[in-house]
């Protein structure tokens, strides 16, 4: 075969995926009409006050979620279709998994979408989930999922589903080329595609990392207060003065690192932001994320900041600051209540590629619910408990 004609071939299979057992290109002329959701698929919402659409357009459908109305951020949307086709005898073999792929784009960028398989006998629905982060908004991008010991059984009834989480509160938009859904064997499955992350990362231990950068600007603005500087915010007791981070309701604490020795280098795998406890004000009866703080990218404002003199003012001048810092979480986690213990948030592999290409300017923290937190910050004398990034390049 000529040159030219290989890679043409090549060009084909990878935009089009093969024809799994199901597969929907949302142009099936037996489907609802044009505007309509496509037939068999369903949509949910949950944990805020969030619309969502999924309809069918010419040859893909979009789902389309309205959080416009919502206050905390912490709403969840997915498009959830019951499987059929699949050769369930194949499947209940445990030499065979599931298999979902994808081809989307996406309006906002970097969010994440996840996938997911349950069944109507699942229960742990964080199971058989992956996130996926899709860095921009102008291409499309084939994602995929393959389980791992599926628990299924020969009548049980496969969904599969696709969701948005937690990405802001305007109008968000995904475009779905196609979905298809395969049972494959496990040894030759081969890997998966997309940028593709635990929804509940492990936490290693810091020892594992080579790199250990200690952060190199640490402040603080206030919402309230957008002209002050807010580098010498300490606590005052008998025993000692410390100089602090706090998070509130209107305190954001921004996090900057001199990652220029590592320019031009490939982030392997997932990394940590260790931070130090100073102290926690929450209420013990407040329950699902609302005591907790939010880690996020800070992806435009003012990119070279100083602690002596950065205001809320300077950092996002004429901007919101929902357009400085990406309304969707790296990870929201609860803050250790013991003074001088140490809380560790994972940070994903796409999220430091970002920061040492420098296309995220920094890490922000943020508070989730009524939650007033303090760590140290790194211009405390003696033993340094400020802000550490912890990482591996390749």
């Amino acid at each position: 075969m000529k040159p030219a004609l290989l890679f043409i071939l090549f060009l084909v299979l990878s935009i089009y995926p093969s024809q799994g057992q199901f597969i929907d290109h949302f142009n099936d002329p037996s489907k609802k009409q044009l505007g309509e959701t496509p037939k068999g698929w369903g949509v949910a919402s949950g944990d805020g006050n969030v619309t969502i659409q999924f309809i069918q357009q010419d040859g893909y459908a979009s789902i389309l979620v309205d959080a416009t109305e919502d206050q905390r951020n912490i709403w969840w949307a997915i498009i959830r279709c019951q499987v059929t086709g699949l050769d369930m005898k194949k499947l209940v073999d445990v030499e065979n998994e599931l298999r979902v792929e994808a081809r989307i784009k996406v309006s906002h960028a970097p969010r994440r979408v996840n996938l997911h398989f349950n069944h109507q006998r699942t229960t742990d629905f964080h199971s058989h989930l992956m996130e996926y982060d899709i860095s921009d908004t102008t291409n499309w991008h084939i994602i995929s999922m393959t389980t791992r010991d599926f628990d299924v059984r020969m009548d049980d009834k496969i969904n599969v589903q696709m969701a948005l989480m937690d990405w802001g509160n305007e109008r968000y938009r995904i475009d779905v080329d196609y979905v298809s859904v395969d049972v494959v064997n496990k040894n030759m499955a081969g890997q998966d595609k997309g940028n593709k992350m635990p929804y509940h990362p492990p936490v290693p231990d810091p020892s594992v990392f080579k790199h250990h950068l200690k952060v190199n600007q640490d402040a603080m603005v206030d919402l309230e207060y957008p002209d002050l500087n807010f580098n010498n915010w300490i606590s005052i007791s008998d025993q000692e003065t410390s100089t602090l981070l706090t998070v509130s309701g209107t305190q954001i604490v921004l996090l900057r690192w001199d990652l220029s020795e590592f320019k031009g280098k490939n982030i392997e795998g997932a990394g940590l932001l260790e931070l130090t406890t100073y102290a926690v004000q929450r209420s013990p009866e407040y329950e699902k994320d609302f005591g907790m703080v939010r880690i996020t990218e800070i992806l435009d404002g003012d990119h070279s900041w100083k602690q002596e003199k950065v205001t809320y003012h300077s950092f996002c001048g004429d901007l919101p600051v929902e357009r400085i810092l990406n309304p969707q979480m790296i990870i929201d986690y609860p803050v250790a209540e013991t003074r001088g213990q140490k809380t560790l948030f994972t940070i994903s592999e796409p999220v430091l590629q970002r920061l040492m290409d420098g296309t995220t300017k920094g890490l922000a923290i943020r508070s989730l619910g009524a939650v007033i937190a303090s760590f140290y910050s790194m211009e405390n004398a003696g033993v340094y408990y400020g802000p550490v990034l912890h990482f591996n390049v390749e």
